[in-house]
């Protein structure tokens, strides 16, 4: 059955099951592996995708639920001015140590960053909650959102 998809700006029609979880269709079926899988039961976010703009898990996430809605991946998040900020706030930062969560991360970040100027430590750890770093680099992505939502705010001056 072909489903019509709205990923980074592109138009995408795939031949899968209505229930099929965007995660596969992302990988699998269109090739941007970037999106990890982790648990596969929402729990680790390093499948989190934007769906209009939201974090959303992409494991549990089946396309017949999408609609029009427009998704953005770790592909394309470099496009926006917050991602932008995230992913040099990541680089300046050294925040990443094996990597593997990252793109989940990025994403969570990014969305942070879009909707809070100024996060608090407490705001950043809510909406980096769902969010696990097996190699435990939580202050760096603190203090890396910090860095992304202040550079981010004296760029929308």
């Amino acid at each position: 059955m072909g489903v019509m998809l709205k990923i980074n700006g592109e138009s995408h029609e795939v031949d899968v099951d209505d229930d099929t979880p965007l995660l596969w269709v992302l990988r699998d079926v269109l090739g941007m592996t970037g999106t990890k899988f982790g648990c596969g039961a929402a729990l680790c976010g390093a499948c989190t995708v934007h769906l209009d703009g939201a974090p959303i898990r992409s494991c549990i996430t089946t396309v017949d639920s999408i609609g029009d809605s427009a998704i953005t991946t770790i592909e394309a998040i470099g496009a926006s001015p917050a991602g932008r900020q995230v992913q040099q706030a990541w680089l300046d930062l050294e925040v990443v140590q094996c990597g593997y969560c990252q793109s989940g991360q990025i994403m969570s970040a990014t969305a942070l960053v879009a909707d809070n100027k100024a996060p608090s430590d407490a705001d950043i750890d809510n909406a980096m909650s769902g969010n696990i770093c097996r190699c435990g680099t939580y202050a760096r992505i603190r203090e890396a959102v910090k860095h992304a939502a202040a550079a981010h705010a004296g760029e929308a001056k």
